[in-house]
C-alpha cells in the first residue's frame, strides 16, 4: 500500500502516518526501488492501534504501548496495557468513594462537639491519607480552612471541617479541580448543590467508561499487530 492508502484506511493524514512511522508507532516502511514507501497490513493495524489507545490513555502513553508491540516479546506491552486497565479501575474506585461521600458526609451531624475532638495537621493527614502539605494547600486555596489554636497559628481542625476535608479529598481523587470545588464547598455545607456534584460526577463516570472502550478496542487491535507480525514471521511466535 501507498502512504495514502494507510492514511484513508486508519482515518489519517498522509502526514500524520509518515510521523507515526517517525515516531516508532509503525515498523518502518519498505522502500521501492524508486524510493517510495510501501506499507503492509501490519501498519494500518498498528495505526488503528494508536488511534483507539490515545482515546484511551492519551498519545503519549498510546505510543509507548504500540512502539512495545513491535518489540520482540510482547512482555511490555502487555504490562503496559495492565497498568492503563489498572489506572481506571482506580478512577472509577474513586468515583464511587466520591459519590457515597458526598451523600453521606455532608448530611452527618455535627453535635456535642468538643476541643478534644479537633484534629492536629499531621492527626488528619494521617487519617485521610494525604500529606500535611496537602492540607495546608487546601488551606490556602479556600477548601478546607481550619482554626488557629495558638498565637502562633497552628492548625487545628474541627469536626465539621474533618468532614469537610473528607468531602474535598474524595472529590479531588474523583477528578473535581480545585476551582469548582471552591465555588462549592460552602454550598455543600449548606446541604445544597449534591445535585450539580451528582451530575458531575457522573459526566466523570461516562468519561472512564468511553475510555475503557476504547482500550478494549485498542487490545483488539494490538492482538491483531501481533497476528500479523505472526503471518510476516512465517507462523506463530507467540
Amino acid at each position: 500500500m501507498r502512504t495514502s492508502a494507510v492514511a484513508e484506511r486508519a482515518g489519517y493524514s498522509v502526514q500524520q502516518i509518515r510521523n507515526l512511522e517517525r515516531d516508532g508507532v509503525l515498523p518502518p516502511a519498505a522502500r521501492t526501488p524508486s524510493g517510495y514507501r510501501c506499507y503492509g497490513e501490519i501498519h494500518v493495524r498498528s495505526a488503528l492501534a494508536y488511534r483507539a489507545l490515545a482515546a484511551a490513555v492519551g498519545p503519549v502513553e498510546a505510543k509507548e504501548i504500540v512502539r512495545a508491540v513491535h518489540l520482540p516479546t510482547p512482555d511490555r506491552m502487555l504490562a503496559l496495557l495492565d497498568a492503563a486497565h489498572a489506572q481506571l479501575d482506580a478512577e472509577r474506585a474513586a468515583l464511587r468513594e466520591a459519590e457515597a461521600a458526598v451523600r453521606a458526609i455532608s448530611g452527618e451531624p455535627i453535635a456535642d462537639v468538643r476541643p478534644s475532638d479537633a484534629m492536629s495537621v499531621s492527626e488528619l493527614a494521617a487519617a485521610l491519607g494525604v500529606r500535611p502539605s496537602t492540607l495546608r494547600h487546601w488551606d490556602a486555596e479556600g477548601l478546607v480552612v481550619p482554626d488557629r489554636a495558638t498565637a502562633r497559628g497552628a492548625r487545628r481542625y474541627s469536626p465539621s471541617q474533618v468532614r469537610d476535608a473528607r468531602i474535598v479529598r474524595q472529590l479531588r481523587a474523583a477528578g473535581y479541580r480545585v476551582g469548582p470545588l471552591r465555588d462549592l464547598m460552602p454550598e455543600l455545607r449548606r446541604g445544597r448543590r449534591l445535585a450539580d456534584v451528582a451530575s458531575a460526577l457522573a459526566a466523570r463516570n461516562t468519561d472512564v467508561t468511553d475510555r475503557a472502550r476504547a482500550l478494549l478496542d485498542g487490545a483488539a487491535a494490538l492482538s491483531a499487530v501481533l497476528a500479523a507480525q505472526d503471518v510476516d514471521r512465517g507462523g506463530p511466535s507467540r
